[in-house]
């Protein structure tokens, strides 16, 4: 696999990130924190299945944008294991409105798996590799700081990813 599209996602971020910045503290755009548990399949001669347990946090840069890092640990069959450790970008298809406690999004992310396996008498070494994910979901505000959520995403090495997650959003001033 090449590195190219890693080359070209870190400037696209920054510029983002920097350009929404300024806007983003204006208008004191919130800062999340999510808790993640979930379901991933990973293709095989049959499906691998992994509990997903994860961590994230969320900088809104525009009132429909945020970007943030993403930690996923995944619990497979014996002693396979995979972590992910991503830069995500969710997009909110609705703009926030009074009233409106649903908000359904996309999301893209990109960033490095590692993954290890027993093979014969014991583990095998760590691999590593880049890896993205994409797709889509919502979040349900469930109080003035709360909302709750889930999403649907595929992934490389190739998995499909269900999960759901609780989040905690503070304002910056």
């Amino acid at each position: 696999m090449t590195s190219g599209w890693r080359v070209r996602l870190a400037p696209t971020l920054l510029a983002l990130w920097i350009t929404g910045a300024g806007e983003a503290r204006a208008q004191d755009r919130p800062i999340a924190v999510e808790g993640t548990v979930g379901w991933a399949g990973f293709v095989d001669d049959a499906t691998k299945h992994h509990a997903v347990y994860g961590a994230g946090a969320r900088i809104s840069l525009t009132p429909r944008i945020s970007v943030g890092p993403e930690f996923a640990y995944m619990v497979g069959p014996d002693a396979d294991r995979d972590v992910f450790v991503l830069g995500s970008m969710w997009i909110d298809l609705l703009a926030p409105a009074p009233g409106r406690p649903v908000a359904p999004y996309v999301v893209f992310g990109g960033g490095f798996m590692s993954h290890r396996d027993e093979l014969g008498r014991g583990p095998h070494p760590w691999n590593h590799e880049g890896t993205f994910t994409a797709g889509g979901g919502a979040r349900l505000r469930v109080g003035d700081r709360l909302y709750v959520g889930g999403d649907v995403r595929l992934g490389w090495e190739l998995h499909l990813r269900a999960a759901g997650h609780v989040g905690v959003t503070w304002p910056r001033r």
